[in-house]
C-alpha cells in the first residue's frame, strides 16, 4: 500500500504521523511525504538547513522519499488556493496513494488550514482516484490551541497503536533540534519530548493501548476492487 503525508512545514510530518508512518514503513508500506512550505522565511533564511533535518526525521521513520513544494512560510492565505492544490495533486498523480493524511481543518496555523483546504480538493472522490481513505492528524502546537467552539476541536474517531514506534517517533523528532532556531522546546511547552510522549500516552489510554496517535476519518471510499480496509492497516 501507498502511503501520502501531506504536511504544511518540516516537522508536521512527525509530530502528527511519525509512530504511524515508522509503523506503516515496518510494515513494507511506501510511505511518502509532501511538504508544502519551506517553513522558516517567517523566522529566518536556513531553508536548506530545515530541509536536511527533515530528510533525517524522514530517514529514521522508514519514509521512501520526501518532496518539498517550496511555498512561503506563513503566507499560504496571500496565494490562490489552486497554487496549494497544484503541487498535492502532482504528488497524488506520481505516487498514486490509497491513503492519505492531512492537517485538522481548525488548526490555530493557518497554514495547516489552507493544507487541509487544498489536500480535501487534491483527493476528492474522482472514479480515476486512487486515494480510498483520508484522514486528519493533530500538530502539537496548533491543533490543540483551535478555539473551543462546536466544529473546531480535534475529536479523533480512529487511532493508531504506536507503544512499539514512539520511541522512534522521538528520535525522528531530534533531529529538529538541528534546526537553525531549534523546533523542540523545553517542557512544558507542547513541543517537547515530554508533552509528546504525554499526548501519545494519553491517546493511547482513550484507545485501551500503551501509546497511540489519534486522527479524525475525513472519508474512507469501499471499492469492489480494493483489497484492504482501513482497519486490515491501521488497526488499534
Amino acid at each position: 500500500m501507498r502511503i501520502l503525508i501531506v504536511a504544511a512545514h518540516p516537522d508536521d510530518e512527525t509530530l502528527g504521523v511519525g509512530g504511524t508512518m515508522a509503523r506503516l514503513a515496518a510494515a513494507s508500506h511506501e510511505v511518502h511525504v509532501c511538504i508544502l512550505t519551506e517553513g522558516v522565511t517567517a523566522r529566518h533564511r536556513h531553508v536548506a538547513q530545515q530541509q536536511k533535518c527533515a530528510m533525517r526525521a524522514c530517514e529514521v521513520l522508514g519514509v521512501s522519499d520526501v518532496m518539498f513544494c517550496g511555498l512561503p512560510d506563513q503566507r499560504l492565505d496571500a496565494l490562490p488556493l489552486l497554487d496549494v492544490i497544484t503541487p498535492i495533486e502532482k504528488c497524488v498523480d506520481r505516487i498514486r496513494p490509497d491513503l492519505a493524511f492531512t492537517h485538522f481543518s481548525q488548526d490555530a496555523n493557518q497554514d495547516h488550514r489552507i493544507v487541509f483546504q487544498a489536500s480535501l480538493v487534491a483527493t476528492r472522490p474522482m472514479p480515476d482516484t486512487s486515494v480510498a481513505t483520508v484522514l486528519c492528524y493533530e500538530t502539537a502546537s496548533s491543533t490543540e490551541w483551535a478555539p473551543p467552539f462546536p466544529g473546531s476541536v480535534f475529536s479523533p474517531n480512529l487511532f493508531v497503536d504506536i507503544s512499539a514506534t514512539l520511541p522512534v517517533k522521538l528520535d525522528a523528532m531530534r533531529a529538529y533540534e538541528q534546526t537553525f532556531s531549534g523546533e523542540m522546546h523545553p517542557f512544558p511547552h507542547p513541543r517537547s519530548y515530554e508533552a509528546l510522549e504525554a499526548i501519545s500516552r494519553r491517546h493511547g489510554a482513550a484507545a485501551g493501548v500503551d501509546a497511540a496517535e489519534a486522527f479524525m476519518l475525513v472519508r474512507h471510499v469501499g471499492r469492489e476492487r480494493q483489497e484492504w480496509q482501513v482497519g486490515d492497516v491501521l488497526p488499534a
